[in-house]
């Protein structure tokens, strides 16, 4: 009974490893790009389960006690609490978190190589599109991907009835 409890490695070792896995993991989903965050398909979640099996062991040590187990949480979410807290208090910290919003199409021009560069295929696009305006590019006064992985679209204003088809109303 005493082995649910005793821990094999100092504390701080745990609370290092656990600082150290959470920075490197964040980093790496930063560096995935803002789709992986913000759109989960299946293989995201298929891939943040294998690397939370991946990162297991070099948090615990082997160590597979409940006093590990719960020291580890307690630091994963102090850690996360304070990245939210440092986020939501200096906008350096926040860029550096989250990134920032990148312009992905203007007065009907889709930017392909930024499609490209945040790993959006042209598919999502145009479902992303379809949801606000039928899929019509032409009328995108201007795309954002947002820091949270969804895209936002400002449209032109349409056509005002009767005045682009030549008509004055109703027959």
């Amino acid at each position: 009974m005493s082995d649910l409890f005793s821990l094999s490695l100092p504390w701080w070792q745990f609370v290092l490893r656990a600082l150290v896995v959470y920075l490197g993991v964040m980093v790496l989903l930063r560096l995935s790009g803002k789709r992986a965050v913000g759109q989960f398909t299946p293989f995201d979640l298929v891939l943040l389960i294998l690397i939370g099996n991946a990162v297991q062991n070099g948090m615990n040590g082997g160590d597979n006690s409940l006093t590990a187990a719960l020291l580890l949480s307690l630091t994963l979410i102090g850690m996360n609490a304070l990245v939210a807290l440092l986020s939501a208090r200096s906008p350096k910290v926040r860029k550096l978190v989250e990134g920032v919003p990148v312009l992905i199409a203007r007065n009907g021009v889709v930017y392909d190589e930024v499609l490209q560069r945040e790993h959006i295929s042209h598919a999502d696009f145009r479902e992303a599109l379809r949801q606000v305006d039928n899929g019509r590019v032409s009328r995108i006064h201007y795309a954002v991907l947002e820091t949270n992985g969804k895209i936002t679209f400002v449209m032109h204003d349409p056509p005002q009835s009767g005045a682009a088809e030549g008509g004055g109303g109703p027959p």
